[in-house]
């Protein structure tokens, strides 16, 4: 089934297979997936809701980033890959899938990241835990080597650099990747057991000032990184990774509060699977805390 869906985006509904499943980490999946027409559509910031085909348990699809798209030997569009941490039943099903084996999958959904300003020639990623998955696709398209959704590749910044944070070194996943799109990577290991010791604004501390931060990750994280942009002014959006039922705008399950001028009490709720999942942090009120 095709659709035009959530807030009349391109969309669709479709059966995909399996390509190829491999673990990147400690408990860190790739799944790569046959679904040209899904792919065709995709942008960096987006995601995708995935369930395994003729299960009732798990019963809902959980969301995934687009981590990257995947190109045949003649450069066609092929399928997507999305990248997944371990931590439940679903997670567990997904990392034992094989090759040819079916899922379901509905998207792109959400709002791709925000273009970046005119003057910026330098992006800061911020990735804490499994939140590096938005950012390989945006790496390659701010970097030009890669299109989305048709459009034509093209250089948007001159560089970009990825502070990627965990608690070891065994837990950071496609390293490799990320400097084979020509990122710049600064990992920081909280045991120092690769890169940095310490968290990704002790990373931050060490570069030039950012001009344009994007971060995903852990809501501890995100709120250090806010504070860390805020107090030295510097324009900072936050990709969430608020669980969510439906990716639709349905079920109001992933609000979030956003400041408001047009409300009595200066704040509203946003639906992050329609509204975002990307947010200035600045509009966000749980960030400014």
């Amino acid at each position: 089934m095709d659709s035009s869906c959530a807030q009349q985006r391109p969309c669709a509904h479709k059966s995909a297979s399996v390509l190829a499943n491999d673990q990147l980490a400690e408990r860190t999946w790739r799944l790569r997936l046959h679904c040209p027409e899904v792919a065709a559509l995709a942008q960096p910031g987006q995601f995708f809701m995935v369930r395994i085909a003729g299960r009732t348990d798990p019963l809902l699809g959980r969301p995934f980033a687009l981590y990257d798209t995947v190109l045949d030997g003649q450069g066609g569009l092929v399928g997507l890959d999305i990248v997944h941490l371990v931590v439940g039943k679903m997670t567990t099903l997904l990392s034992g899938l094989k090759p040819g084996d079916p899922v379901e999958i509905w998207g792109p959904l959400g709002m791709r990241f925000p273009a970046v300003p005119d003057h910026v020639a330098r992006v800061t990623l911020v990735a804490g835990g499994i939140g590096q998955t938005p950012f390989l696709a945006y790496s390659r398209e701010l970097l030009g080597g890669r299109r989305f959704a048709g459009k034509s590749a093209q250089k948007i910044v001159d560089k970009v650099e990825l502070v990627y944070g965990a608690r070891r070194e065994s837990l950071l996943a496609g390293l490799d990747a990320f400097v084979q799109a020509g990122a710049r990577v600064l990992p920081c290991t909280e045991d120092g057991s690769l890169g940095l010791k310490g968290r990704v604004t002790d990373g931050l501390d060490t570069l030039e000032k950012p001009e344009w931060i994007v971060a995903c990750g852990p809501e501890p994280m995100l709120h250090a990184v806010a504070r860390w942009a805020r107090e030295r002014g510097v324009p900072c959006q936050v990709s969430l990774e608020t669980p969510m039922a439906c990716g639709l705008g349905i079920c109001f399950s992933c609000v979030v509060k956003v400041a408001s001028s047009e409300q009595a009490s200066g704040w509203d709720y946003q639906r992050v699977c329609i509204d975002g999942p990307t947010f200035d942090a600045a509009g966000l009120i749980d960030l400014q805390k």
